[in-house]
C-alpha cells in the first residue's frame, strides 16, 4: 500500500474516505476485508447512511470502512456498475464478494450484508 493510501490505522474506528481508483485499490489491496460507500454529495440518504456506517465500522474490528464519491474518478461507476447511491460494495481478501444497492439501509441490515457476503 502507497504512503498516501488510507488504511485502518490512520482511522480504525470510523470510515476512512478514498478519491480515486487508486486510492480504493491501495485500500482493498491492504486490508482484508472492506467495506464501501459509494455516495455523492447533496444526497440525503447518503448523508443519513454515513453515521449508520461509523457504527459499523466500531462494530467490526476486522472491517476497513470507506467513502468513496465515484464523481471524484468518474472510471469507479462503470468499474462498479454504480447506479444508484448509496451503493456499498464489500470486498474480502482483495475481490468484490458483494454489492448492496437498495438505498437506505440500518446497522442490522449492514451487519446481515456482510455476514452474508463474508466467505467464512
Amino acid at each position: 500500500m502507497s504512503a498516501d493510501a488510507p488504511s485502518t490505522a490512520d482511522a480504525p474506528n470510523r470510515p476512512v474516505t478514498v478519491e480515486s481508483e487508486a486510492e480504493l485499490d491501495a485500500l482493498v489491496a491492504g486490508n482484508d476485508l472492506v467495506l464501501v460507500d459509494f455516495y455523492t454529495k447533496g444526497c440525503t440518504l447518503c448523508q443519513s447512511i454515513e453515521p449508520v456506517l461509523g457504527n459499523v465500522a466500531r462494530a467490526h474490528e476486522d472491517l476497513t470502512v470507506a467513502l468513496c464519491n465515484p464523481r471524484d474518478d468518474i472510471g469507479l461507476v462503470d468499474r462498479f456498475d454504480i447506479r444508484s447511491v448509496p451503493t456499498l460494495v464489500l470486498f474480502e481478501d482483495g475481490e468484490r464478494v458483494g454489492t448492496l444497492a437498495e438505498g437506505f439501509q440500518g446497522g442490522a441490515a449492514i451487519d446481515e450484508f456482510v455476514a452474508e457476503s463474508r466467505s467464512d
